[in-house]
């Protein structure tokens, strides 16, 4: 069974050798995200877009010593008017992907979700995956849904660990072992993430989800420590080999993924899957290597997309009111 690569790195490697993306950066008037923007060029991984109020672009590149006038830049006069801006490039093909600047996230995915213009793929549900480097874990981990999806139900879990699964492969582990997290590794019924666990892993090993061998619950410690797994006597092929965490919410997600940030010094690279293009969602205060590790990762997932969504044949489908968003903003769900 293949393992994830140890570093992000390799992923940026990966990237490199193929051509480079074409990547509107949403309100781009941010230092870092303008360093990074001008570091992924040098390093031939994206062909950027930049797009906002341009003179304040031009100011804040300047500010960093970056120079501007080699660069595209769309003038766009509200946050509103640049995510509108960058989903119609893509939606005529004119760029690969998106990356998220100075702009908030429920701004940005209103325009990405909405049902008449936006990038959804008919019957995909719409989530985020950080991709951690954590110096004391011998591979990188997976984290879902840490971002998007706010309190997904059993339906939710099993889309948003697709998803997770297809990301793995992604990244070069060929089965990865997905962890259904919850508070206790034993099934409580007064715990309703740790029924939803143990149905899916029961719906992986009847194929209901596929390409992962998935176990749950298994709480934080035994799904990522072997000896926590071995002196609570867990018998499982995914205990203390996780390659994806699957979290029962956003809130605990979230948290997991910045405590790994703060506190355990991990680099996570955030990137939102199932959408017609990728996008790279930051947050505001992510340094530059977590940036181009989601740039790169970027590339990957557009190299492995096999034809363009021709979006005039999407289906109508609900638009987001805000996000994080709830679940019928994800995806319609089966009746």
């Amino acid at each position: 069974m293949a393992h994830a690569p140890r570093k992000l790195q390799t992923l940026i490697d990966r990237a490199q050798e193929l051509p480079a993306l074409r990547v509107a950066v949403v309100c781009a008037a941010q230092r870092v995200v303008l360093e990074t923007v001008h570091k992924a060029t040098a390093l031939g991984l994206i062909t950027p877009t930049l797009i906002g109020d341009a003179k304040a672009i031009r100011e804040t590149a300047a500010m960093a010593g970056l120079e501007a006038g080699a660069l595209e830049i769309i003038d766009a006069k509200s946050d509103a008017a640049a995510a509108n801006e960058a989903v119609g490039l893509a939606r005529n093909g004119k760029v690969d992907a998106l990356m998220k600047g100075q702009i908030h996230t429920d701004t940005l995915m209103r325009a990405l979700l909405d049902s008449d213009h936006g990038l959804r793929l008919p019957g995909r549900r719409v989530s985020h995956a950080f991709v951690c480097e954590i110096p004391s874990y011998p591979s990188l981990l997976v984290v879902t849904d840490a971002a998007i999806n706010i309190a997904p139900d059993l339906n939710a879990k099993a889309q948003i660990l697709q998803n997770a699964i297809g990301l793995s492969h992604l990244i070069g582990v060929e089965r990865p072992r997905a962890a259904v997290l919850s508070a206790v590794e034993t099934v409580n019924l007064a715990i309703a993430s740790t029924v939803d666990a143990a149905c899916l892993a029961v719906m992986a090993q009847r194929g209901q989800i596929s390409g992962a061998v998935v176990d749950g619950p298994l709480a934080f410690d035994n799904a990522i420590s072997v000896r926590a797994a071995k002196e609570k006597g867990i018998g499982s092929a995914v205990a203390g080999h996780s390659d994806i965490l699957l979290v029962p919410d956003l809130v605990s997600g979230n948290i997991l993924a910045k405590n790994l940030e703060y506190l355990s010094g991990a680099t996570v690279a955030g990137i939102v899957l199932g959408l017609s293009v990728p996008l790279v969602l930051t947050s505001r205060s992510d340094p530059e290597d977590a940036r181009l590790a989601a740039l790169a990762l970027a590339v990957l997932m557009h190299a492995q997309t096999p034809t363009a969504v021709h979006h005039k044949e999407r289906a109508r489908e609900p638009s987001l009111q805000c996000a994080p968003q709830p679940e019928a903003a994800c995806c319609p769900l089966s009746g």
